[in-house]
């Protein structure tokens, strides 16, 4: 019963799928006709051609690269893995260019990591330099001289300061994203 079902499903994808490329087919006989019918100069002819020729590049890319990551994603022996991967790097041309560009919110989020990371600096080297009331020094750990020294305060400073400095370097220099 699963496997009848299966088999349907299938065939009415398939249906979809020849429909789809019927649609296709005739859009592009349609276009084929409305260029014969017009009055283009060689300038507009260009650039029409390069628009095309651009666009079903972006969609080969785009079909490569799919198969690529659901190549890597799938489960199977990583030899298998390996042997289908180098089959489809000799029939397929990859470039750096190929891959998606950085999207501008990625950018936004690690800029505003960078700054969170710049204003914990700032509170604590601000927390180190500004002088705090006694009250709040609590105690101190090792002594320069009898009125000053090393305090509970200055180390948790020191400590915003790390962690401030570990989210900028985190931020700007994490290059590896698992998407």
């Amino acid at each position: 019963m699963a496997d009848k079902k299966k088999i349907t499903d299938e065939l009415i994808n398939f249906e979809n799928l020849e429909k789809e490329e019927r649609d296709l087919q005739d859009k592009l006989n349609e276009f084929i006709l409305l260029l014969n019918e017009s009055k283009l100069d060689s300038d507009n002819v260009k650039d029409l051609k390069h628009r095309i020729n651009t666009a079903i590049d972006e969609k080969l890319r785009e079909r490569q690269l799919k198969g690529v990551r659901k190549l890597v994603r799938a489960e199977m022996d990583k030899l298998d893995q390996l042997d289908q991967l180098e089959l489809m790097l000799k029939t397929n041309h990859f470039d750096s260019r190929d891959l998606r560009p950085v999207k501008f919110t990625q950018v936004l989020y690690r800029g505003i990591k960078a700054i969170i990371g710049l204003l914990f600096v700032t509170l604590g080297f601000a927390m180190i330099i500004m002088p705090a009331p006694p009250y709040f020094e609590m105690f101190t750990i090792f002594h320069f001289t009898r009125d000053d020294g090393v305090t509970l305060m200055d180390l948790i400073s020191l400590i915003i300061v790390a962690v401030g400095i570990y989210i900028i370097f985190k931020s700007l220099f994490n290059l590896k994203q698992n998407e």
